[in-house]
């Protein structure tokens, strides 16, 4: 079992606090609060960027238009790729450079479920180098690919046995003439057009990491567990996870009338 740092400490803790301080409060009788002292919290010289993510009405809006584009844009092979490598990081997380290092027969259909995806390239935590693991086809992504694979990757011309063939493959041919990959920046590029054509108030903010964010918000108000998020976006901290989780709507207000309905209901059963 890896040690817990300080750092992680200090983020979980407020986590559990806004989440999930009366749940916790109802079951234990105690008051949570972080462990550790001002002598021994960590000092860092600037906090992590919030990336609230949109909506999901938002990012369905957005989806909903950038395929509706498909049947008619000039180049359909690889504007269906990356909206098939965009959706792949709202559904499951999947970070750009995590989708572009990706060969086709990376995707394991066979295994578990759904199929999952056998992320060799996975980004390794204080720069110990690749983290590999396996990424379930949760969420649509099954579907998503299913329909890539099938009925787009081959227009692409590019080879589906050759060892190492890309899942999604560029334009451009390499030096022995088969096809290189995507790289991260039409990924990136291709969805900040697509934002500014179908979500023009996400214009210049909307990126694949965002997407990232909105997959575990999503996850999380569906009812996964944090810990399942953690494996499912690969992060080797909790505390970074919970980092990911922003609510929208009234998750929290809600969660603090059902815990005054709760104490009400006891004061009522003391009261007779």
């Amino acid at each position: 079992m890896q040690p817990v740092s300080a750092a992680a400490l200090t983020v979980f803790f407020p986590f559990l606090e806004v989440r999930h301080k009366i749940e916790l409060h109802n079951v234990t009788g105690r008051v949570i609060e972080c462990p550790l002292d001002e002598m021994n919290r960590p000092r860092t010289s600037a906090g992590p960027r919030l990336r609230v993510p949109p909506a999901e009405a938002e990012v369905e809006q957005l989806f909903a238009g950038w395929r509706e584009e498909l049947s008619s844009c000039r180049k359909f092979a690889p504007a269906a790729r990356n909206y098939a490598a965009a959706r792949l990081a709202a559904d499951v997380g999947l970070r750009v450079n995590e989708a572009r290092m990706l060969d086709l027969d990376d995707v394991r259909w066979e295994l578990g479920r759904f199929g999952k995806l056998d992320v060799r390239h996975g980004k390794g935590s204080r720069r110990r180098g690749p983290k590999p693991r396996l990424v379930p086809l949760i969420n649509g992504a099954d579907q998503n690919l299913r329909w890539f694979i099938q009925d787009v990757r081959g227009l692409s011309g590019a080879g589906h046995t050759r060892p190492g063939a890309p899942l999604f493959p560029s334009e451009r041919k390499s030096l022995d003439g088969s096809c290189s990959r995507a790289t991260a920046d039409v990924f990136r590029r291709s969805l900040a057009e697509a934002a500014a054509r179908h979500l023009p108030a996400w214009a210049d903010r909307l990126t694949p990491h965002v997407l990232r964010h909105f997959c575990a918000s999503q996850l999380y108000l569906a009812g996964m567990s944090l810990f399942a998020i953690q494996e499912l976006l690969g992060h080797a901290w909790t505390g970074t996870t919970a980092r990911y989780i922003h609510v929208h709507g009234t998750h929290v207000e809600d969660a603090w009338v059902a815990g005054q309905q709760r104490a009400a209901d006891r004061w009522k059963g003391l009261a007779r």
